[in-house]
């Protein structure tokens, strides 16, 4: 029994705010705490691509071109166990009757794996420069955990280093994409009339194009004697333009909501400006929501920005993107010898995945008060 006058304390609930809410929520699906992980691996690798790279993702080396992946062992050919994992060094043959080159491990010395080794030089974040590295082999031996290419280059190190211009981009084309969308959506549903008209219209003509095939042409358009860093804001730029709608469409409509409640109707009886409703009282309501299509749509500009890389007419060489790095999975005969090129594909799978669960339990915990007992 509570006596009359007497206060109910606040319930833990009560006491937390609105991110810590959201927080809390967040944590209770399993989902969204995987594609969180994934997400971070991917970035970390990423950024920190040289400091993963037991080998220089632009060193030439013909003499181990398409290299299948090395395997880790722990027990050597006569059955004695390891403490360390270490590789074989692989030599190629010919098959008696087809002609056909077949790898296979020289088992007359391991070559042990070892942690914080010294090797090529690189710069974290291109700012510090440093030699050390995770993992790496000792001398005179190699380690391709993905395999090489036709050049002979390691693809681990590869996609780890491509993974900067991949997410890099993505990142860049969302923001740009969600900072126009967003502003365009709030300015339409809270104004209306005429001005809604002309902006739904607009929208509309946008929509109307195919995506895919007009991001194809526009990247076609890029002049071949254009830098790489030229290019990669320009391609960034193509997919902020042509992704912006959707965002701009949702954002109206929960604006148009709030366009009458209370506090709006109170900030305007108290002589508050229309900048000041819209970025002070209905950009902040949206912004659970803008939060949710950002991370919904950088998975589509990576994939968006794969497959015009693997066609030839996104990022190229010296660059590198995960797209680019299946460029040479074209041809099927090349494809069929040495299906290792494919493997990073396996990273924009991750990728993909990853930024769609993370999605997905941002979704549901940014509304933390819909919360079901």
């Amino acid at each position: 029994m509570v006596e009359t006058g007497q206060t109910l304390p606040p319930t833990q609930e009560g006491r937390e705010g609105y991110f810590e809410l959201v927080w809390r929520k967040f944590q209770k699906s399993k989902p969204a705490i995987i594609g969180g992980l994934m997400v971070l691996m991917l970035v970390v690798l990423s950024f920190f691509s040289g400091f993963f790279s037991p080998t220089d993702p632009l060193a030439l080396d013909m003499e181990v071109a398409f290299t299948p992946p090395q395997r880790l062992h722990f027990i050597d050919s006569e059955g004695q166990a390891h403490l360390r994992p270490f590789t074989y060094l692989q030599v190629i043959e010919l098959a008696p009757q087809t002609f056909e080159p077949i790898w296979t491990e020289d088992t007359s010395h391991a070559y042990e794996l070892r942690l914080f080794v010294k090797g090529w030089d690189y710069k974290v974040l291109g700012l510090i420069p440093m030699r050390r590295h995770l993992f790496g082999i000792e001398e005179g031996g190699t380690v391709y955990l993905l395999g090489t290419d036709k050049f002979g280059r390691d693809l681990w190190s590869r996609a780890c280093q491509a993974g900067r211009i991949s997410v890099t981009m993505s990142l860049l084309g969302t923001l740009i994409s969600v900072a126009v969308g967003s502003v365009l959506g709030v300015v339409s549903g809270y104004y209306g009339g005429a001005i809604d008209g002309i902006l739904q219209r607009f929208i509309e003509v946008v929509r109307s194009f195919p995506q895919l095939p007009l991001w194809m042409a526009l990247s076609a358009l890029i002049p071949p004697t254009w830098d790489s860093l030229r290019i990669f804001v320009m391609m960034s730029l193509i997919f902020a333009m042509l992704s912006w709608t959707v965002l701009a469409r949702e954002v109206r409509g929960k604006v148009m909501a709030y366009r009458e409640t209370d506090f709006v109707l109170a900030a305007r009886e108290m002589g508050a400006s229309d900048a000041r409703i819209i970025f002070i009282h209905l950009y902040p309501n949206c912004l659970s929501h803008i939060i949710v299509v950002l991370t919904m749509s950088i998975p589509q500009i990576i994939l968006a920005e794969a497959f015009l890389s693997f066609l030839g007419i996104g990022i190229q060489e010296p660059w590198m993107s995960w797209g680019l790095l299946m460029h040479d999975a074209q041809n099927l005969q090349t494809l069929g010898t040495h299906p290792w090129i494919m493997i990073p594909v396996v990273f924009i799978v991750i990728a993909v995945l990853g930024f769609n669960f993370l999605g997905d339990g941002l979704r549901d915990a940014a509304d933390p008060y819909a919360i079901v007992r």
